[in-house]
């Protein structure tokens, strides 16, 4: 049985800050990921503000990073399991931007001081070859844009605090998005595989952190087959005027939780026939 999200689209939202408020914020994300000290909670800072005030900090922090050189590889998708977002009262995923400063091989050693609390999650990448827009693209769409599927590691980081540092209260959706989704790195390097060669329902993986199995899971976690994100995250994108490019990675959601991550840290994933990956922290 599969997912059906919502046909309500967040973009249709007003935004209830002002742009310099969003830039102001972007610029408060981007020095906190390159001093490595975490924010409070915009949500409690401007409790007026929604869904498209988040999606415009988020982007803004990508203009950002644009500025300065790096390069957009893909996008991710988060908040696909239905458990996730009961919990963040939502009835979507949401959605950020891949960077090629984020993207490692696998088997590379990777420095800690890059993040503030790093974890780690176990996802399938659609790689596409051709672009995917519009209002209604659909699963079969998906498949026949992506030249192959390949298993995937996202390392995510908090930006902005889990917890509020004096109140304890949990960050809301709208401060997860705001910080491009928790996204910090995506690890890349296992068997590529052709997308109607497989069902990718059924694709599993176990998560190793130093020899011992932190987490398992199915791709059917991912909205009961992880090209519907793929499709919805296409039609988002077209909601604002934007699109799926040819070339780009495009990470599906996670399929087990996220596993913090320390310094000395080998995390190895197996995805049976597709191989496996695996980092150092250091």
């Amino acid at each position: 049985m599969t997912t059906v999200l919502s046909s309500t689209s967040t973009a249709d939202q007003i935004p209830a800050l002002s742009s310099q408020i969003h830039a102001d914020l972007a610029w408060e994300l981007h020095r906190a990921e390159q001093q490595r000290t975490q924010l409070r909670h915009f949500s409690s800072r401007f409790p007026e503000m929604g869904f498209e005030d988040s999606y415009r900090i988020s982007q803004a922090w990508a203009e950002i990073k644009k500025e300065e050189g790096q390069q957009i590889i893909g996008h991710k998708i988060g908040l696909t399991s239905r458990a996730m977002q009961m919990s963040s009262q939502i009835d979507e995923p949401d959605f950020g931007t891949l960077f090629d400063e984020m993207l490692y091989e696998s088997g590379q050693s990777i420095d800690s001081t890059r993040f503030i609390l790093p974890r780690v999650e176990v996802e399938l990448a659609f790689i596409l070859d051709k672009p995917l827009e519009g209002p209604r693209v659909s699963v079969a769409d998906v498949y026949r844009a992506t030249e192959y599927v390949t298993p995937a590691l996202e390392i995510i980081d908090a930006r902005i605090e889990q917890h509020d540092r004096e109140t304890g209260a949990p960050r809301r959706v709208f401060d997860t998005i705001s910080d491009n989704a928790a996204n910090a790195g995506i690890v890349l390097g296992a068997a590529p595989v052709k997308v109607d060669s497989i069902d990718l329902r059924w694709v599993g993986s176990l998560l190793h952190k130093n020899g011992v199995i932190e987490e398992s899971g199915l791709a059917a976690g991912v909205l009961g087959n992880p090209a519907i994100g793929i499709a919805w995250l296409a039609r988002r994108l077209h909601s604002i005027g934007e699109r799926l490019e040819a070339g780009e990675t495009v990470l599906a959601g996670s399929f087990t939780r996220p596993v913090s991550i320390s310094p000395g840290d080998v995390v190895h994933a197996e995805y049976g026939t597709l191989g496996s990956l695996s980092f150092a922290l250091t």
